[in-house]
């Protein structure tokens, strides 16, 4: 792990941030290509979207991380509520504030959400993946320990190893990142399907939560609650069911009414 690549005089540069924005400049990418190709009049939008979305996903990440993941670390250290320089940023409260800012955006723009957010679905499960490298440099959103030889060991200076020491832990990022990928190959291959309205959005949004809920079993850096289930499992577990009935209604809405014959 390398949380800081090099210095620029006295200036560090941080791995998180670096691939954070890498991940946010390739996913940016993608989506003008998705948007040349289809739907040419979105492209002038692309770019002041992404830039809007980027803020309120920073702002939903950093408190779902800190007053929803890792409460009482914050509340014990309240100086580094807004450090997010060095990690602690929540991809599911990222994508809660993504899509209110996005929502907003489309509203006073006038534009269709359900269709701009199925054209985007590939490039945000993209970045998110990217995006786990950096959680991998930086040292956090750690598993727990395996419990044998094998598995990552944390060096000094990472969260990681300020909890569990050099104990070997699963990879929980790495396998993450890798579920990422194979999401968006998914909805990438699905792109040439004419799906109905929201459809590859809301897939998206299941198929992350339903792995993510699986993933979280092994982690080793979130409170556990109900269940003994982390806030993320939670969280995920209201998405799936959002999306589903979202569906169902969306479907509804489509279905074509009958008109009473006299």
């Amino acid at each position: 792990m390398h949380p800081i690549l090099f210095h620029v005089g006295s200036f560090p540069v941080r791995a998180y941030g670096l691939v954070i924005l890498l991940a946010i400049f390739l996913a940016t990418q993608v989506s003008i290509t998705l948007v040349r190709l289809t739907v040419k009049e979105y492209e002038q939008h692309i770019v002041p979207l992404v830039y809007s979305v980027v803020i309120g996903a920073l702002i939903g990440a950093r408190v779902w991380q800190v007053f929803f993941f890792t409460p009482t670390y914050y509340f014990a250290h309240p100086g580094e509520m807004l450090a997010i320089w060095n990690g602690g940023l929540s991809i599911q409260g990222g994508i809660v504030g993504g899509l209110i800012v996005g929502i907003w955006y489309c509203r006073r723009h006038h534009l269709p959400f359900w269709h701009v957010a199925d054209l985007l679905a590939p490039s945000i499960i993209l970045g998110q993946g990217i995006g786990r490298i950096a959680c991998l440099l930086n040292g956090d959103a750690f598993g727990a320990p395996t419990g044998g030889n094998f598995g990552l060991v944390y060096p000094p200076g990472t969260l990681a190893y300020e909890t569990y020491g050099s104990q070997p832990l699963w990879p929980a990022e790495v396998f993450e990142g890798q579920m990422d990928i194979v999401i968006f190959a998914i909805l990438f291959a699905l792109l040439r399907k004419k799906l109905p309205r929201g459809m590859m959005f809301l897939l998206y949004n299941i198929l992350y939560s339903a792995g993510r809920f699986g993933l979280e079993f092994l982690r080793g850096d979130s409170p556990r609650f109900l269940l003994g289930w982390t806030a993320a499992q939670w969280t995920s577990m209201v998405v799936v069911a959002l999306a589903l009935i979202m569906i169902m209604v969306l479907r509804g809405q489509d279905r074509p009414r009958r008109v009473p014959v006299n």
